[in-house]
């Protein structure tokens, strides 16, 4: 009686532990697959994580197409009880998009452009050449992205100024074009970085067959780094669209009204207020102070919002394949 008692616990530790582990694996997984609880709290934290990004997006969005009425009732968040597209029309207006927009994307797509392009050829020397001082100019790239902008915002201006460049897109593309960009050091780094891990059994190749430096360089090293062109366009092109600061001192802005000068979209939301106080006196002939404090509500300021970001969304949507690959073969941790 005794044995068959001890067999009978023993047994039932041994079901115990087996179902103990059995549980254990369904819940937390094996080395060979995740279980439902790790999955569960992985999936939790990305949510969480997704909410705080995507929560402002969402709550912009929204807001842009509600109604006066809906914005002074505290009930109304997530779903306005009417949706009205006169936000989007009044800064449409306000905001002169079918000027401002060219403007826009001439000063952020053709600095993007030089600046991508050089900063790729100068990756690929420091990459692929041994020459003298070599260390010594990349350590002055480093010191460039290192130095603040801010430093030298005033040796450039009187620079721009002395040769007449002031006011134009001149100042922003010459200094692409020379590699003092918006942030070219880190494009520099991104290129150099990802010549490094091509073969140069290629290059060898190439050269036996009796292919010119020019030949090897957009023949193969250019085909190979199109993710790093992407994504260091990409940063580029959004850097140079986001600027107000910079590119108001260079296009020599001097106020919200100047009309004298080429305006972004950046600019014009940047002024949003004086833009629209300004639009509604001209429009109804009513004092802008009035009109401004009465009809400027959060709605139409976030219609503004959404009309100046979507071309970057646009964007983004149209090359996150090449965006994504481009972070994982470089290296890159964001920005």
């Amino acid at each position: 009686m005794k044995s068959n008692s001890n067999k009978t616990v023993i047994d039932s530790r041994v079901k115990y532990s087996a179902l103990y582990s059995k549980t254990k694996s369904r819940l937390w997984g094996r080395p060979n697959r995740r279980g439902s609880l790790y999955m569960a709290c992985i999936y939790i934290m990305l949510i969480a994580m997704g909410f705080v990004y995507l929560y402002p997006i969402l709550d912009m969005f929204v807001t842009s197409f509600m109604s006066l009425p809906d914005l002074l009732d505290a009930s109304v968040k997530w779903v306005p009880t009417s949706i009205t597209f006169d936000n989007y029309k009044d800064a449409f207006d306000v905001m002169k998009v079918k000027t401002t927009v060219g403007n826009t994307i001439l000063s952020a797509l053709l600095p993007a452009l030089a600046q991508t392009f050089v900063c790729g050829l100068t990756g690929y020397g420091l990459a692929k050449y041994n020459f003298p001082f070599k260390k010594l100019l990349l350590a002055l790239i480093l010191i460039t992205f290192i130095v603040p902008p801010y430093v030298l915002m005033i040796p450039k201006y009187t620079m721009f100024s002395d040769y007449k460049m002031i006011g134009s897109l001149k100042t922003l593309i010459y200094p692409a074009l020379l590699g003092q960009g918006t942030k070219s050091a880190i494009f520099v780094l991104i290129f150099m970085q990802f010549f490094k891990q091509t073969p140069k059994s290629l290059d060898e190749a190439a050269r036996v067959d009796g292919a010119s430096e020019f030949r090897i360089f957009f023949g193969i090293a250019v085909p190979l780094a199109i993710p790093a062109y992407i994504i260091s366009f990409l940063f580029s092109f959004v850097w140079y669209w986001n600027d107000t600061y910079f590119t108001a001192l260079y296009m020599g802005i001097t106020s919200a009204t100047d009309t004298n000068v080429v305006r972004t979209m950046l600019l014009e939301l940047q002024n949003f207020e004086a833009s629209y106080k300004q639009h509604i006196q001209a429009v109804s002939g009513w004092g802008a102070s009035v009109m401004g404090e009465s009809v400027a509500n959060e709605a139409i300021k976030m219609a503004a919002t959404v009309i100046t970001i979507s071309p970057l969304l646009l964007i983004y949507f149209c090359l996150q394949k090449y965006f994504v690959e481009g972070i994982d073969r470089t290296g890159i941790t964001g920005e």
